[in-house]
């Protein structure tokens, strides 16, 4: 029978291994991101996959004691995994990010470039160390902090900014982009919103 040929138990059964876990454990990284943003509905589905997954590789494993072949596609496919997991979170963006930019010097062509290209800004005057400061806060989507950090160091290159994950938030205004991509995300975060 093929399935107790060597080229089946030492090539093709652990390289079944390796991807079933590189799948298991990228579905675990989405499943965690889910539970960060809060989608309640998504989470439970990843994780139900996720550990059928599991299962169907740790049976594997046992059946094959003592095939080390195994074991190296086993742990091979959990590295690779949070590679993969890391890459296609990097890859969606999910989520809102806040921008806070502390500057001391005119900001007035920063501000008025961020609200042309779309971005809701908030600005402060304050007071700093140094005297005199103008705080300036947008709420951009993740995959849109590269072109504001770009905006600032471009139009206010000494300004001092920090970017924060925002959970929930209500309301905002944000760009149309061109490249205005409807990612595999966004069906997920309307569904939850009518699910609420």
């Amino acid at each position: 029978m093929f399935y107790d040929t060597t080229l089946f138990n030492w090539v093709i059964l652990p390289l079944l291994i390796f991807c079933a876990r590189v799948v298991d454990v990228s579905l675990g990284t989405m499943r965690i991101i889910s539970l960060s943003r809060d989608l309640r509905k998504i989470a439970p589905l990843l994780g139900f996959l996720e550990i059928l997954i599991w299962l169907i590789a740790i049976r594997q494993i046992f059946n094959n004691l003592n095939n080390p072949a195994c074991y190296i596609a086993y742990a091979g496919g959990f590295a690779t995994g949070i590679y993969t997991g890391m890459g296609i979170e990097r890859r969606l963006a999910i989520g809102l990010r806040v921008v806070r930019i502390i500057t001391r010097f005119d900001s007035s062509i920063l501000i008025a470039t961020l609200r042309e290209k779309g971005f809701g800004v908030t600005t402060i005057d304050a007071e700093g160390s140094t005297g005199a400061v103008k705080i300036i806060f947008t709420m951009v989507k993740r995959r849109d902090v590269h072109d504001v950090t770009a905006l600032i160091n471009e139009h206010n290159p000494n300004a001092f900014f920090t970017v924060e994950d925002i959970r929930s938030a209500k309301e905002g205004t944000f760009p149309v982009n061109g490249n205005n991509r409807s990612d595999f995300w966004s069906l997920f975060m309307n569904y939850e919103k009518k699910a609420k």
